[in-house]
């Protein structure tokens, strides 16, 4: 693959931005400096009331949103441009992609025959997404691209969704060698039973792909004994293909847990757009002209994708350069050339629609 000359402005303000801190509920600084940078290039900027940084450009009748995030998760990488890469927290998790959104949408502001909105929504890295859920409440665009790492050569077609929930179970404290389980046996029993029942929900539904699987995970687990109640707590989340009815769901992990108890702390559902999506075609046009060849992904994880796209139902895809195997990693860095090409890659989409 040739090398691209990515230009100066672009990577400046990625690096800018990857320069600022803005953890979840932290994102204020780097909001206002991402509107700077909008102003500067010619969008019409606000910031919302639930602090998102709006931009737009344009002013045909097409509305097309750009829907990126500006939070990241905890853990500092130090900036720094090294062979062609740069490293830094939110590199690719996702400033990265909505540098993308915006550096694409000036450089095609002169071409436009659209209207395109670019959205730095906060939150998106903790439960319940405020940002995008914020967003979710306009009407709904002619068309979508959500800012996560697909890679420069890949358009991402859907996220799977997610249940967390605690567990918790209590009783008297009694000798342990006394007839009957400890709370933590329990715990245990339950997580046993649980994996179980996802195991037979999943060959009940045909699921052959780690995309259609509902999979566990155990993120916490406590067991203690004050000498007066004996108790256990896990904090478990699954995720959840397209298709599940969490509600449907919930009932059977209620029936699983007694005698313990379960609090749900969130839901949503997964999404996935199809191959046929008008926005396919152009994107599939102009990573070829890129010089690559047009790939199609399906991820495991969950995004803003599946929050806003049930409530639209536009053509959306999911877009944005970098390696997702990067994500939340010390290792987070993304290339400059890669940035550069989908830069290009969605200047001619934004053009064409």
């Amino acid at each position: 693959m040739d090398t691209v000359s990515t230009l100066p402005d672009d990577i400046e303000l990625l690096r800018r931005l990857v320069e600022i801190p803005s953890l979840s509920d932290g994102e204020r600084p780097a909001v206002e400096a991402l509107c700077r940078k909008m102003e500067a290039r010619g969008f019409r900027v606000h910031v919302d009331d639930t602090g998102n940084a709006i931009g737009s450009i344009g002013s045909g009748k097409t509305h097309v949103v750009l829907l990126g995030h500006i939070d990241t998760v905890p853990g500092q990488i130090p900036v720094r441009i090294e062979n062609g890469e740069l490293w830094g927290r939110g590199a690719v998790d996702a400033k990265g992609p909505l540098c993308t959104f915006v550096a694409a949408a000036s450089a095609a502001a002169a071409r436009l025959s659209a209207t395109v909105t670019v959205v730095g929504a906060v939150g998106e890295e903790r439960l319940g997404s405020p940002g995008a859920k914020s967003v979710a409440r306009w009407d709904a665009p002619d068309f979508c691209v959500i800012g996560e790492p697909s890679g420069w050569d890949a358009v991402c077609l859907g996220y799977r969704g997610t249940l967390g929930f605690h567990y918790q179970v209590r009783q008297p404290s009694r000798h342990s060698a006394g007839p009957g389980e400890s709370a933590g046996e329990q715990a245990i029993a339950f997580w046993n039973a649980l994996t179980t029942e996802l195991d037979t929900m999943n060959a009940a539904n045909g699921a052959t792909t780690g995309f259609t699987t509902i999979a566990p995970a155990l993120r916490e687990m406590h067991a203690g004994n004050n000498g007066l109640q004996d108790e256990a707590a896990m904090s478990i989340g699954l995720r959840l293909p397209p298709g599940i009815d969490p509600r449907r769901l919930q009932s059977r992990l209620h029936e699983l847990a007694a005698p313990g108890e379960i609090d749900v702390t969130g839901v949503q559902e997964g999404f996935r757009s199809p191959k046929q999506s008008p926005l396919v075609p152009p994107f599939l046009r102009a990573i070829r002209a890129a010089g690559g060849t047009p790939r199609f992904t399906l991820k495991l994880g969950t995004s803003d994708m599946t929050i806003v796209g049930p409530v639209w139902n536009c053509p959306m895809v999911t877009y944005g350069p970098g390696d997702a195997a990067l994500d939340h990693t010390p290792e987070e860095r993304i290339g400059l050339d890669d940035y550069g090409r989908a830069i290009r890659i969605l200047r001619d989409v934004l053009e064409a629609l």
